[in-house]
């Protein structure tokens, strides 16, 4: 699976897709977003719908940056969504 590295307010995350698929198909994808360094590892979830490729891995290369600063600045703690399995 790849995955993308992005920095936002000083710490870097680690940005994937995850295995879990939405009722939406391919209109909406979820991808997390881990801190790296931080101890314990925190997690976070955003759903998206992608403007351009309808594959997971094609869509998360299209985003830029920014897109995902934004995702991640509106995402959710990983103990708030089912992709993660609820765990603190």
């Amino acid at each position: 699976m790849p995955q993308r590295v992005v920095e936002s307010n000083g710490h870097r995350w680690t940005v994937s897709t995850t295995g879990r698929r939405t009722q939406y198909g391919k209109d909406e994808f979820t991808v997390c977003f881990t801190r790296r360094g931080a101890d314990p590892a925190e997690q976070r979830v955003a759903r998206y719908s992608p403007l351009g490729a309808k594959d997971r891995e094609g869509s998360l290369a299209e985003l830029t940056d920014r897109q995902l600063r934004d995702l991640l600045a509106r995402s959710q703690p990983a103990w708030t969504t089912p992709e993660l399995g609820y765990r603190r």
